[in-house]
């Protein structure tokens, strides 16, 4: 339970602070990053239904040379009344007019000609027909900003003057990237008029914007990438029966922008299709088929929109859950190969999401994604490092430090709650030592008893064992925990010969430290016997030891009890034997039944080893 609240607690963390980074701001870039990439990916998403435009091409400068733009008001005129003619919805001009022919003509003195008079006249009446738009510019000054208008001789030529004005600022994010537009624009908190794309979609469908234009920056729905809103040069609106040109015809019930987009114009700008993330032709997008853009999003209602905070909440949550779940649950190196697929299957979601017009956050789940991974850790570490510790303090007493090095150092530690393992369980005792312990002073029992343990434990731990407890004059050892190895049981075999053989040296040692003592001669039994045991922990909550408890334990210590009986220095279970592989020296073999046990097993005597 202590695991899993720690999960929650990690998830709350992850998903507070990957809240208040992305309401700060700072994921901003990255989520701008794979909204561009989507684009790209996606590449053309629609044909626009709404919009084309007319474009003052190379072709059409070409064709008049010699003609300043500000002298071009007849050929816009003559423009107009074509597409008037075909069924135009509306038209909008994407040049800001900031003189004219005839304003030219009163500056050198020709205004008493007939042609300064009636130069732009053409024009004029074009705009008073109603159904054109022209631009004004939010220029930004060093004191207050200000609005540039088109000339007043066109401005008031306009059927609803200044209402016809669309202002054409284009709304740049903080990469100075072309995403999102303004509906409308206000200046010291007074309206100062819809800009150019939103005037047109609203003169093309009075119901666009009948209840007012949002003051926030909206996602533009782009159709695809540059060249995709249908385009038609201007130059054929100018030749002879233009009306009747299949291309121009097919210009009906749209909304036409005319715009400059010949090859020297500087009224390009980076949109999300301009960075090169496939190798593509990183272009970059007019003005003109920009704002044909935004028409085309007001008009369809087709464009990215923001999934609520609260959705974008559960998102985020259910991430960070799956990414601390598989960090809790799989290896380090296994949890970066999961998180990764997690990773990629949040960003298909995404692309899914904006193929369908919504913006599904991806930066702020790839942060969870990484945040989890590193909490997770960093807790496994904490408390691996804490077990780790713990398994020093309750191992270092019973086996050799190699072993406890090599218990730590292992990717799966014991499981001090308990566990079953295959083990060879030794007994190990002193025949006789009641006679002796009554012939001995205590200091000189102690004396005996801590030189032969020093001697006899040698053997178990080299052999990888623990030395499980002392038992009086006995000792338990355990072969095969708290790690296991193959040759554990033969280890346990050759322990007990030993043990046998340091008895015989031992001898010598009592007969000479206690001479006048008539201790009886000194001999020790041993049983062994192999099967499964229960390891772990165990004990009380003021007192707990790490050991065996089971049958094998059990039936080992009934063996070393009979070896007495039996004469036997070695008594082993068949089982103990088989184990050991060959090699192994055998004397007597009998069938008996353990006390306190049902059934009867073989035991066999062992005498020593090839």
């Amino acid at each position: 339970m202590r695991r899993y609240g720690l999960a929650i607690i990690l998830v709350l963390t992850i998903c507070i602070l990957t809240d208040g980074v992305t309401r700060l701001g700072w994921l901003e870039p990255v989520e701008s990053l794979w909204y561009d990439i989507w684009h790209q990916m996606a590449g053309k998403q629609r044909t626009p239904q709404h919009v084309a435009i007319a474009a003052i091409d190379d072709q059409t400068l070409g064709a008049h040379p010699d003609e300043p733009l500000a002298f071009w008001s007849p050929h816009f005129a003559k423009a107009i009344e074509v597409l008037r003619k075909v069924g135009a919805s509306v038209v909008g001009i994407d040049f800001l007019f900031t003189i004219s022919a005839e304003s030219w003509f009163h500056r050198f003195n020709m205004g008493d000609t007939d042609v300064s008079r009636t130069y732009d006249i053409s024009f004029r009446e074009q705009l008073s027909l109603g159904k054109v738009v022209l631009i004004g510019i939010l220029a930004k000054g060093r004191g207050e900003n200000q609005i540039i208008m088109p000339i007043n001789d066109y401005l008031f030529a306009l059927s609803g003057n200044y209402a016809d004005v669309g202002l054409a600022n284009l709304y740049m994010d903080d990469d100075d990237v072309v995403r999102r537009f303004m509906p409308k624009i206000v200046k010291n908190g007074h309206l100062s008029g819809l800009t150019l794309g939103a005037l047109l979609a609203q003169r093309a469908d009075a119901n666009i914007g009948k209840d007012g234009f949002i003051e926030m920056p909206q996602a533009i729905g782009f159709a695809g990438p540059p060249g995709t809103i249908p385009h038609i040069s201007f130059s054929k609106l100018l030749s002879p029966g233009a009306e009747s040109d299949t291309e121009v015809k097919a210009l009906s019930g749209k909304v036409i922008i005319i715009g400059l987009e010949n090859s020297g114009t500087s009224d390009i700008h980076i949109t999300p299709y301009t960075r090169n993330f496939f190798l593509r032709s990183n272009r970059m997008m007019s003005g003109p088929e920009i704002h044909a853009n935004i028409v085309e999003t007001l008009l369809s209602n087709k464009y990215p929109h923001q999934f609520p905070q609260w959705m974008q909440l559960i998102w985020l949550l259910f991430v960070a859950l799956i990414g601390t779940y598989i960090s809790f649950r799989n290896r380090p190196v296994q949890c970066i190969g999961c998180l990764i697929g997690v990773a990629i299957l949040c960003m298909a979601a995404a692309y899914v999401a904006f193929l369908n017009f919504w913006i599904l956050p991806l930066a702020g789940v790839h942060l969870a994604l990484g945040l989890s991974y590193i909490g997770a850790l960093g807790m496994r570490l904490s408390s691996e490092e804490r077990t780790r510790l713990r398994l020093q303090k309750v191992l270092s007493p019973y086996v050799s430090d190699a072993v406890v090095r090599q218990v730590l150092s292992s990717e799966k530690l014991p499981d001090l709650g308990g566990e079953t393992l295959n083990v060879t369980v030794l007994f190990s005792d002193i025949r006789n030592f009641t006679t002796m312990s009554e012939r001995l002073k205590p200091y000189e029992v102690v004396e005996m008893l801590n030189h032969y343990y020093t001697l006899v434990c040698e053997p178990i731990l080299s052999g990888g064992a623990m030395v499980d407890k002392f038992i009086g004059d006995a000792v338990m050892a355990i072969f095969g925990a708290p790690v296991t190895y193959p040759n554990q049981t033969r280890q346990a075999v050759i322990a007990a010969l030993t043990i046998r053989d340091i008895a015989e040296q031992f001898r010598g040692w009592v007969q000479e430290q206690f001479p006048d003592k008539e201790l009886p001669e000194f001999h020790v039994g041993v049983g062994l016997h192999t099967g499964e045991a229960v390891i772990g922990n165990i004990g009380s909550a003021k007192r707990m030891s790490y050991t065996a408890i089971g049958d094998t334990v059990n039936i080992a210590s009934r063996l070393e009890s009979m070896s007495k009986k039996l004469g036997w220095n070695i008594v082993a279970s068949r089982a103990t034997v088989d184990g050991a592989g060959p090699g192994i020296k055998i004397g007597r073999t009998e069938s008996v039944t353990p006390s306190g046990r049902a059934g009867e097993i073989e035991i066999v005597e062992i005498l020593g080893i090839e």
